[in-house]
């Protein structure tokens, strides 16, 4: 009899264990009837929790990831990104999780198959998140876009809290993370920026050949006036020194002037 009641409550003691749920750091868990109700307030983490009778629903409250891919938000000069992709991070208040899976639609939340895990108010996020970042580009430009992530980032933060709020939700979900990964003007809009800073580039180099020009004839025109003075400079000191060798008598020449126009006879035959 002792080998039977110990061979049974062996037994009893796997059933027991393998009708057991743990819940983990960084989750709550929540217990629900045979009819899927609530039952009592939050299981909290680090304790055992038969699930013989019933069952344990275990949500992740910390460091929730929402990734947006392949959005195209319209810019202020309504031209659609070509692409735009943000993460965000939430988590929950753990207090507030059994009023959330009860209160609010069940679509609002989304059943994790691979870890078997609700992520609570997971969709609803999501929502907020799209909405929000379409709100934050529509303000810039598309060329503007990258050099303004931060802002955005801080925007898209602002405005999913803002909502939050409105709704009541503030204190028991709160944005941990936004980050842009990804910032992308459509071709037509890089294309154009590429041509524009082109015809710019080609602009400065024609001004600049047009001020080499105008810097060259003005030396030229130095040089010009330079050679004159020079040269008349020169025939000064030549007839200066003409005049001196005659006046001291070295000199036996006739000096004829340089604008001399010959003898013209103005007599009558």
């Amino acid at each position: 009899m002792r080998k039977v009641f110990g061979i049974l409550a062996t037994i009893a003691g796997a059933m027991l264990a393998s009708g057991c749920t743990r819940i983990t750091t960084g989750e709550v868990g929540l217990r629900v009837d045979m009819s899927r109700q609530v039952q009592g307030a939050e299981l909290v983490p680090g304790s055992w929790n038969q699930t013989v009778v019933g069952d344990v629903i275990t949500f992740p409250v910390r460091d929730i990831n929402i990734n947006l891919d392949n959005k195209t938000p319209m810019t202020a000069d309504n031209s659609a990104l070509a692409d735009f992709d943000v993460s965000v991070i939430y988590s929950i208040t753990p207090t507030a999780v059994s009023e959330l899976y009860s209160t609010k639609s069940k679509s609002f939340h989304l059943y994790d198959e691979k870890e078997k895990d609700t992520l609570l108010m997971f969709n609803y996020m999501t929502t907020l998140l799209n909405n929000a970042s379409y709100k934050a580009v529509r303000q810039f430009k598309a060329l503007e876009v990258a050099d303004n992530r931060a802002k955005i980032e801080a925007d898209i933060r602002d405005t999913v809290m803002a909502t939050l709020k409105d709704e009541k939700l503030d204190t028991s979900l709160n944005i941990t993370l936004v980050q842009i990964r990804n910032i992308a003007p459509n071709a037509q809009i890089m294309e154009s920026a590429t041509a524009f800073v082109k015809s710019q580039n080609e602009l400065k180099i024609k001004e600049n050949e047009v001020e080499i020009a105008k810097k060259e004839a003005e030396r030229m025109a130095a040089l010009s006036a330079n050679a004159t003075q020079s040269i008349a400079m020169m025939n000064a000191q030549a007839n200066m020194k003409i005049a001196q060798g005659i006046a001291e008598g070295k000199v036996q020449t006739i000096v004829v002037p340089y604008d001399f126009k010959g003898i013209v006879n103005v007599g009558k035959q």
